[in-house]
């Protein structure tokens, strides 16, 4: 077998249009990181969230021919991923709306950190009131949250990922922010989608 470690994203995705290994490279690469997004946006089991992901990679590996290289790689695969997570449960007719308990503490560390949220907040106080205002946040400032603090992707790669203006990424994330701040400071104010 070919090892392909020294390969890009983007080299491996030209690649696979003849070389069957190469996509295999790339499954092997995103197959994790995107479980985790879908989890992190949904409340699917284990064996749905396979199912979604075998749909993602079904679906990419179809329209690879699509596949602008001067573009991220990544941004295309979370693209396909989101879209594919939001068609289950179109099917479903719900939307999810909680942040797993493991994603909790990294959730809250980045999200506390950008917010420079001092030491001394009780944590536990601290998450709660971030599930709270989460669960009252519509799909679009919940999922531009979930994108930049537990996905870390950039402005840009969330403008890619979600199909709207880097404006509009850096708009809803401000949005979000200033509602969690007067969540946190004993205010209740309502963004709804």
């Amino acid at each position: 077998m070919t090892d392909y470690s020294d390969q890009t994203d983007e080299s491996l995705a030209l690649l696979s249009a003849t070389d069957h290994d190469a996509f295999g490279a790339l499954v092997g690469r995103y197959e994790q990181k995107l479980y985790r997004y879908v989890r992190r946006i949904t409340d699917v089991n284990h064996e749905e969230c396979e199912d979604i992901l075998q749909e993602t990679f079904l679906k990419s590996y179809r329209y690879l021919h699509n596949f602008d290289p001067s573009l991220s790689f990544s941004s295309w695969m979370y693209r396909i991923a989101h879209n594919e997570t939001i068609s289950h449960f179109r099917k479903r007719s719900v939307r999810p709306k909680i942040i797993r308990e493991e994603d909790g503490n990294t959730y809250l560390q980045n999200v506390a950190a950008d917010l420079d949220i001092t030491a001394d907040i009780d944590r536990e106080t601290l998450q709660r009131q971030i599930q709270d205002v989460l669960d009252s946040l519509g799909p679009k400032y919940k999922d531009v949250l979930i994108l930049r603090y537990l996905e870390e992707k950039s402005y840009q790669e969330i403008s890619d990922i979600l199909k709207i203006p880097v404006k509009t990424v850096g708009t809803r994330i401000n949005r979000a922010k200033k509602q969690l701040r007067h969540i946190i400071a004993g205010h209740d104010m309502n963004i709804r989608s």
